[in-house]
C-alpha cells in the first residue's frame, strides 16, 4: 500500500515522456520552414539582386593578362675551382670578405628577395617611366592597342597627374604607393623540386605584361653582374693588400689563388647578360585573360545573396516568434 502511494507521489512537474519531446521538435522543425515559406519572397528578392549585381560586377571589371617567364638558376657564374675551394679556404676567404660555397644557389635566392623590394622596383620603375600605366591604368583598348587611363588620376592631355592625393601624399604618386602596385602585380615563384623561378606580371594590356617581365628579367641579371663585380674589384683589392703585407709563402699562395677566382667570377659575369637566371621559355603576350573569373564571380555572389536572405529570415521569424512568447 505505501508503495503505491510512493509512486503516486512522483513529481511529474519538468518531465516529459520521450514521444512528447520528438513531437516538440517536430513542431519546431516545422514551424522553423513555416518562417521559411513564409519569407520566400523576401528570399527571392535579395537573391535575385546579388545575382544582378554580381553579373554587373563581373562585366565591369576590365579583363587583365598573365605573361610568364621562366628562368634557371646559373651556376658559371661562381662554379667550378671556386666551390672547390670553399672546404680549404673557407675561413680564411671570409676575413677576406670573399664568399665561398653555394654561391650559385645563394644568387639565385638574393636575386628573388631583391626584386620583391622596395628598392629595385623605385629603380625599375623610374628607369623604364612605368609611373603611368602602373598608377593611372584602368583598362585597354583591344583594337588600338592603349590603355584606357582614369582621368580623375591622370590628365593625358596635359601630360600631368590630377588625383585628389590622400592625407599626407602628393599628387603624384609617392614611391611607395608605386611600389605596391607593383607589389600586386608581380608574383614570383620557385619550383623548390626542381629549382625553376617563374616570374610573372599581369597588366590590363598583355603587350605590356610581357615587356614587363622581359625587362624584370634583364634588370635583375644586369644588377646581379653589378653586384659581382663590384664584390670581385673589393675583394681583389683586399687581397693584393694583404699579399704585400705578409711574407708567409704559404698565406701569399692562398691569397694569390682567391685572387684568380675572383678574377674569373669578373670574365664570366662580363661575358655573360644572364649571370643570375638563363631564360628557359621567354615572356609571351598571352591571348586569353586570366582575371576576373567572371563565373566564379556571378556563383559566390549569388550564393552569398542566398545565405543572407535565409539568415535575415530566420533571424526576423525568430524575434517575432520570442515576442509573442514573452506577450503570452
Amino acid at each position: 500500500m505505501n508503495q503505491d502511494n510512493n509512486q503516486q507521489n512522483i513529481p511529474t512537474q519538468g518531465y516529459y515522456p520521450p514521444q512528447s519531446r520528438y513531437q516538440e521538435e517536430e513542431i519546431d522543425l516545422r514551424e522553423l520552414f513555416s518562417i521559411i515559406w513564409q519569407g520566400k519572397w523576401l528570399i527571392i528578392a535579395i537573391t535575385i539582386f546579388f545575382a544582378i549585381g554580381s553579373v554587373a560586377l563581373a562585366l565591369w571589371l576590365p579583363n587583365e593578362y598573365k605573361a610568364t617567364a621562366i628562368v634557371q638558376p646559373n651556376d658559371s657564374g661562381r662554379g667550378g675551382k671556386l666551390a672547390s675551394l670553399s672546404g680549404q679556404f673557407g675561413g680564411l676567404a671570409s676575413l677576406a670578405g670573399v664568399n665561398l660555397g653555394a654561391a650559385e644557389s645563394t644568387d639565385a635566392v638574393i636575386a628573388i628577395e631583391i626584386m620583391n623590394s622596395w628598392g629595385f622596383a623605385e629603380q625599375f620603375i623610374d628607369k623604364h617611366e612605368l609611373d603611368v600605366p602602373l598608377f593611372a591604368a584602368e583598362g585597354w583598348e583591344e583594337s588600338t592597342d592603349q590603355l584606357q587611363l582614369d582621368e580623375d588620376i591622370y590628365d593625358p592631355q596635359r601630360n600631368e597627374w590630377v588625383r585628389q592625393a590622400p592625407k599626407g601624399k602628393t599628387v603624384e604618386p609617392t614611391s611607395w604607393e608605386l611600389y605596391e602596385q607593383l607589389r600586386k602585380r608581380l608574383l614570383i615563384s620557385q619550383d623548390a623540386e626542381k629549382g625553376l623561378v617563374n616570374i610573372s606580371v599581369t597588366h590590363y594590356s598583355p603587350r605590356i605584361a610581357k615587356q614587363w617581365t622581359d625587362w624584370l628579367v634583364q634588370d635583375i641579371n644586369e644588377h646581379m653582374k653589378e653586384r659581382a663585380l663590384k664584390e670581385a674589384n673589393e675583394s681583389i683589392k683586399y687581397l693584393e693588400e694583404q699579399i704585400n703585407q705578409t711574407s708567409v709563402a704559404e698565406i701569399r699562395a692562398v691569397f694569390s689563388e682567391l685572387i684568380q677566382e675572383q678574377h674569373k667570377t669578373k670574365m664570366l659575369a662580363q661575358v655573360s647578360d644572364e649571370y643570375v637566371f638563363k631564360t628557359v621559355s621567354e615572356a609571351k603576350a598571352p591571348e586569353e585573360k586570366d582575371k576576373p573569373k567572371r563565373a566564379l564571380i556571378c556563383i559566390i555572389g549569388t550564393l552569398l545573396g542566398g545565405f543572407l536572405s535565409l539568415f535575415i529570415v530566420l533571424m526576423s521569424g525568430l524575434y517575432k516568434r520570442e515576442k509573442r512568447l514573452v506577450k503570452d
